[in-house]
């Protein structure tokens, strides 16, 4: 039989000492992100499992995992948790238990979801990293404990997590300047929203979509973002007033799913016809907007996609030990007009169902 592999021939590959390998294995802070990733695919390429799994296994125990991510304002995090809940039951596992906190905004909700796992004593975390300056505390608190941390549709770089499930950002962002500078015909005026340039995510499609702009399309100006915070109110003011100070605005690229108060605000300051819009993600009052021509093209994140792959690598390294590639993304979907049946029809009820799953509400502190 085969030698299982050790930590000691981990090391001895890459010309480390075990302890080096053994901090990097359970995600110790002061290990650097660049000697972690070494680590880990060297660890999948032996085919190592790191005892976390022989303890599990051996527990006979229920696994728990907490599943911390947005309320949000349409059904994207309701297909996220659809997927995660697809994924466990298509693996057939009944002895996973899932415990969704699902918070209402962005902020201080987010932190005490996650306080809330790390107390809980669960054994994986599912999160959605909206401000990564306020999840490193709380991240560092995860790998004393040896807890694996999977961030789903935004990455927040340097905490240590197991893996990051995302779309590509970079091909998004890219995608919705190429279509938008094809629009408006190479000039003219544009403009993005973001929920927060905090966020990793965002802030990456903006820079993709203005540095394609500046590479293809050099005549057309992008204006600086403007940040919602995830608030449809503020979406709706801030783009009323954005058109009423910019009359020569081409398009809007929203690369949030706050698109409909971008859309209301272009219809009530008489703007929706002369306005090339691209957004993001897909539900029924958008498919509407698309099929009417308001919303040129919809670039669609495929949330539920994410929310499985994120189950099922956070469960394969509790449970078997294996080392997932660091960064997952996927190629997001181009829906317009031309395609938006078809679409809907080969991906089945997307965005039409709520989830049906067990959602907990994290309150705000008093």
């Amino acid at each position: 039989m085969d030698k299982k592999p050790t930590i000691v021939d981990i090391a001895n590959a890459l010309g480390v000492s075990t302890a080096t390998v053994h901090r990097a294995l359970h995600n110790h802070p002061n290990t650097t992100a660049m000697t972690k990733n070494r680590v880990l695919q060297m660890a999948k390429k032996m085919g190592y499992k790191p005892n976390l799994a022989a303890r599990i296994l051996s527990s006979k125990r229920a696994l728990r995992i907490s599943v911390n991510t947005l309320r949000g304002t349409t059904s994207f995090w309701d297909e996220v948790r659809k997927g995660i809940e697809e994924e466990k039951e298509s693996l057939g596992l009944e002895n996973v238990e899932i415990e969704y906190l699902t918070y209402p905004e962005l902020g201080s909700c987010e932190v005490l979801a996650f306080e809330k796992a790390l107390d809980g004593q669960v054994d994986g975390i599912i999160a959605f990293p909206s401000n990564p300056d306020n999840l490193r505390p709380l991240m560092r608190r995860a790998a004393r404990a040896n807890l694996p941390v999977v961030f789903v549709a935004t990455d927040a770089p340097g905490t240590g997590r197991l893996a990051v499930v995302s779309i590509d950002t970079l091909a998004s962002g890219s995608l919705a300047a190429d279509l938008m500078g094809r629009m408006i015909r190479g000039t003219g005026e544009v403009a993005v929203t973001l929920f927060d340039a905090k966020i990793t995510e965002h802030a990456e499609k903006f820079e993709a979509f203005r540095h394609t702009m500046q590479e293809l399309y050099p005549q057309i100006l992008v204006h600086a973002p403007i940040e919602d915070h995830d608030r449809e109110e503020l979406s709706y003011e801030l783009t009323r007033k954005l058109l009423r100070e910019r009359p020569k605005l081409s398009g809007i690229y929203v690369t949030t799913e706050a698109s409909m108060p971008v859309v209301k605000a272009a219809k009530d300051e008489n703007a929706l016809e002369r306005l090339n819009i691209v957004t993001t993600d897909l539900f029924p009052e958008l498919e509407e907007q698309i099929r009417r021509g308001a919303v040129m093209a919809s670039i669609y994140q495929r949330p539920r996609t994410q929310g499985r792959m994120a189950f099922r690598v956070l469960y394969e390294f509790i449970s078997e030990g294996k080392c997932p590639d660091p960064h997952i993304t996927f190629a997001p979907h181009l829906v317009m007009r031309g395609n938006l049946e078809f679409f809907i029809h080969r991906f089945g009820a997307i965005a039409h169902e709520g989830a049906n799953v067990k959602r907990g509400l994290v309150r705000k502190a008093r």
